[in-house]
């Protein structure tokens, strides 16, 4: 009588412990879990990790990305949403005196709680929040100087993005961007940054108020179980700047709010001012796009980061 075959267990760790612990992908979570190692050395090299490094990783998954900065860096802050992840992370972690694994949503956590704080972050993000969590850390964790995550290209493309017409926005971002580390894979990412008219827009502004913002390579969708129905990116960042203030947070979402109208027009339907101070009438913003030699009825797509920095102080005073 022929004997059973021993079962096969995969070698590479995120395929091993999605068959030992039995995880399924939460696609309402956005989890594509990273299943190449091969892409761990890519990140690290980006990040340029060091041994006094304070990692935050968003989104641990199934640990295979934990536990490489774990080996590599002073510190890792795990943030994790999915509590079925617990063995897998337990598994990959949980040995390691250098890692703290928070269980919760990267979009309300306390980031400023953290301790010792990021010094940089580097992650495979959850699609879902993607966007959002790189703008918040830029906003809330002033110490963090370097961002090296995967997201989807579209999230990356905006982010990276200049404003339409090229403006005078010091946008190596989107220059650079096809010519870094990807060849004709970076120039599809980066390359149309600064003349696709719909990628630009308040993330792009955000980011870039603080950051040098790049897209570095096309990452292949075969990296990734489940493997994701678009394509993905390596974002890049490296903090140049503070992170804008809340006022000037609020006169960019203002402006892009009403993408079709002027930007006077789009401020004004706003019905909000650039800080604590009365609204600031139509006449008073054509005044200062004119001494900033903008024409008064330019749409906010055609400002520059620096731009925006710059009328909103123009508006204050």
């Amino acid at each position: 009588m022929k004997s059973a075959e021993p079962e096969v267990v995969p070698v590479q760790p995120s395929l091993r412990r999605l068959k030992q612990f039995g995880v399924r992908p939460d696609r309402e979570l956005g989890q594509n879990f990273l299943i190449d190692s091969n892409i761990l050395g890519v990140l690290a090299r980006a990040a340029a990790l060091d041994g006094e490094d304070v990692v935050l990783e968003i989104g641990g998954g199934l640990g295979v990305l934990s536990e490489y900065l774990a080996a590599r860096v002073g510190h890792v802050h795990v943030i994790e949403l999915d509590r079925r992840l617990e063995d897998a992370l337990g598994d990959a972690v949980g040995s390691s005196e250098n890692v703290s694994v928070h269980w919760g949503d990267v979009m309300t956590i306390d980031l400023a709680a953290l301790s010792p704080q990021p010094t940089k972050v580097v992650a495979n993000l959850p699609y879902g929040v993607a966007a959002g969590a790189l703008l918040r850390t830029i906003e809330e964790l002033p110490t963090v100087e370097v961002w090296v995550a995967m997201a989807q290209r579209e999230v990356g493309e905006r982010l990276a993005a200049g404003p339409v017409g090229g403006g005078r926005a010091g946008t190596k971002q989107g220059r650079r961007a096809g010519t870094k580390q990807g060849g004709r894979a970076g120039a599809n990412q980066g390359g149309r940054a600064g003349t696709d008219k719909g990628s630009y827009g308040v993330p792009s502004v955000i980011a870039q108020l603080a950051c040098e913002v790049e897209v570095l390579r096309s990452i292949p969708r075969t990296v990734f179980h489940p493997a994701p129905n678009v394509d993905s990116v390596l974002v890049g960042m490296r903090r140049r700047e503070p992170a804008a203030t809340a006022a000037l947070r609020g006169l960019v979402n203002d402006a892009f709010a009403h993408r079709r109208k002027t930007l006077v027009g789009s401020l004004a339907l706003s019905g909000r001012g650039p800080g604590p101070q009365r609204q600031p009438s139509r006449e008073e913003v054509r005044r200062a796009l004119e001494q900033l030699g903008h024409p008064a009825d330019v749409r906010a797509e055609r400002l520059a980061p620096e731009d925006f920095r710059a009328l909103g102080k123009a508006l204050e005073q």
